[in-house]
């Protein structure tokens, strides 16, 4: 595809305004760590919520929703859409909690909550297991992603275009910490929706129109009615399938329900929990109902121009379709919204990942006593070596999806203890540990196993129905065995091991007030009042009916059944007020803003 000189200076254009961005808030966010990494907790919620959306409209999303639509069917993103029903448990039950404790990062919390050795040990794991192992697996897969789309359009291979992702992104990122990500992403995120918007709208008007798209879509090669369903045809579809499905809907959204990793960091930044709690909803509203349909769309035009074939890359469609529909300046804006979408993505999991590797690790159990710069300094320097292991598993990567889906196993036997830790005491550190621990061992059983069978241990037999578990189309079963015997694991460890001492118990109910299992503790206090249960699973509820109504409501517009969308719509305005009306109103700022209590360091 080429690129003329009025392309060429939208994409310059926009790249230089992030690079004076990073420039203008670097004396800001050099003055301490916490200015560095949360903004001091100075956000208003629509500018947290926004860059919380940005930060997952990678470059990765557009190419993976589109090809998940060729290679199945619009209910494949189920994957995805799933995730909704934790992302409103997070408004109602933990954005609140997370603000209240007033922290640097969330791995911060273990000790917060648990004592000694154990919480000590718990910390360091996880800074090194999130902000290495986790963030350099994404930073890898939308480096990946974006090297893609670099190679369709512009001719680019992987070694030049993973070069120049990094150094782009660095630039503004190592100068102006967490406020330049944010800034950036609000900037960022508008200009990636209107590219978006601007594909879907040239594709919808080269095919007639919506109704005119569907039935040239129905008469392409190879195309099947299922992949205009929303959800799969119980009737047609595979056991696998309808497993997969009952799964997203049952159990694999609860690992996302309390909003950890960079999504608690833009939680941590809120000015206050009210603020934390509607950022947390808008970033709902805006990442499922308002974004997918661009791509889906897309996807499903790609059907058209470029037909099924077997053994193809399904996700190269997007980049496709850039290069075949979009004329000369709206190309220059694609491009430019794609680097947008790219480096709001990657300048958070180099500012996140930095926070960890300082706040959890280097200051923790290495250098306690320097200065804030020293600190600021040394998080820049670490954004640096994670950018560095990030483009080496972007090389070894070739498939943007499969990576998503090793992420959701590895994590799967941590769901139910992450959520509750927070509302029952019995939890302690032994029982995360055991969570983790076993969780990182199951999902990579496969490895094991080829070494037993390359040393004569397992049959042939044996080892093909162990990749055919391991395979990424069973990842529902394999997600449900990892919490099975992840959740006994954990649970006995718990058992085996002494709960925390009741002082600090005490000290974390006083400060964050959860609610949920305290025993003797909320007894002793029954001054803490913790927000109505019933209350928060109400707007949970209304929640999740309002943005799900809303996110097909917008899809059976964007393929022409319109009566079906103005009925949705309206179950989603209607829905939508019970879900403001039971929002957290509760509007208190965290005891001991600057630091974590954290017994064990003293």
């Amino acid at each position: 595809m080429q690129l003329d000189l009025l392309d060429w200076t939208v994409i310059i254009a926009s790249l230089v305004f992030s690079l004076l961005v990073g420039i203008y808030y670097t004396k800001r966010a050099s003055r301490s760590l916490r200015d560095f990494f949360t903004a001091e907790g100075s956000l208003p919620w629509w500018l947290v919520g926004t860059s919380m959306v940005a930060t997952t409209f990678a470059a990765d999303t557009p190419l993976v929703v589109s090809g998940l639509v060729r290679k199945g069917g619009i209910f494949e993103n189920w994957l995805w859409w799933s995730a909704l029903m934790g992302g409103m448990l997070t408004v109602y039950f933990f954005a609140g909690l997370w603000r209240r404790a007033g922290l640097l990062t969330d791995v911060e919390f273990v000790e917060l909550r648990y004592e000694g050795k154990s919480a000590a040990v718990l910390r360091a794991f996880g800074a090194v297991y999130y902000g290495v192992l986790v963030n350099c697996i994404v930073i890898g897969w939308v480096t990946l992603a974006m090297s893609k789309i670099l190679h369709v359009m512009m001719g680019w291979d992987k070694v030049f275009s993973v070069t120049i992702l990094v150094v782009l992104t660095l630039s503004y990122t190592m100068l102006s910490g967490y406020w330049g990500v944010v800034v950036t992403d609000f900037f960022q995120f508008a200009l990636a929706m209107l590219g978006a918007i601007a594909l879907m709208g040239i594709a919808l008007v080269q095919l007639g129109g919506p109704g005119s798209m569907v039935e040239q879509v129905l008469a392409a090669p190879g195309v099947e009615p299922k992949v205009l369903h929303f959800v799969p045809d119980f009737r047609t579809a595979t056991d696998l399938a309808i497993t997969t499905f009952i799964v997203q809907l049952a159990l694999l959204w609860w690992a996302t329900g309390q909003g950890s990793g960079y999504l608690a960091q833009r939680l941590f930044s809120a000015r206050d929990e009210r603020h934390a709690a509607k950022a947390f909803l808008w970033f709902n509203i805006a990442h499922y109902m308002l974004r997918p349909w661009p791509w889906i769309v897309v996807g499903l035009a790609s059907l058209v121009y470029f037909p099924l074939q077997a053994g193809e890359d399904n996700e190269l469609a997007y980049p496709k379709m850039i290069a075949e529909l979009m004329p000369s300046g709206l190309r220059g804006l694609m491009v430019a919204s794609l680097f947008a979408a790219f480096m709001s993505t990657l300048s958070t999991q180099m500012n996140w990942g930095a926070s960890y590797l300082v706040s959890d690790l280097y200051k923790r159990f290495f250098v306690r006593d320097a200065t804030e710069r020293h600190y600021v300094n040394a998080s820049r320097a670490l954004m640096l070596v994670l950018m560095l292991i990030g483009a080496l598993a972007a090389w070894q990567s070739d498939n943007v999806a499969k990576v998503w889906i090793y992420l959701m196993t590895i994590g799967a036997g941590g769901a139910f203890v992450g959520l509750l830790r927070w509302y029952w005491w019995r939890v302690n550190a032994w029982a995360e540990i055991g969570a983790m621990a076993s969780s990182l061992v199951v999902a990579n059983g496969n490895l094991v196993c080829r070494v037993l069978a390359a040393i004569g241990l397992l049959s042939p037999e044996s080892m093909a129905r162990i990749e055919w578990f391991y395979a990424s189309d069973t990842y529902a079963i394999r997600f449900v065995f990892i919490t099975a015997v992840c959740t006994v694991f954990w649970v006995l460890v718990m058992y085996l091991t002494p709960p925390v001492s009741d002082g600090i118990l005490t000290q974390f109910y006083l400060r964050v007030r959860p609610g949920g299992w305290w025993g003797s503790i909320a007894q002793r206090h029954p001054e803490v009042r913790a927000a109505s249960a019933l209350r928060g699973w109400l707007g949970w509820f209304a929640g999740t009916v309002c943005v799900y109504s809303g996110l097909f409501g917008v899809g059976y517009m964007c393929v022409g059944r319109y009566g079906y969308a103005v009925l949705l719509l309206a179950l989603c305005t209607v829905s939508g007020k019970f879900m403001v009306d039971n929002m957290p109103h509760e509007d208190t700022a965290p005891e001991q803003p600057g630091s974590s209590v954290s017994p064990a360091q003293e």
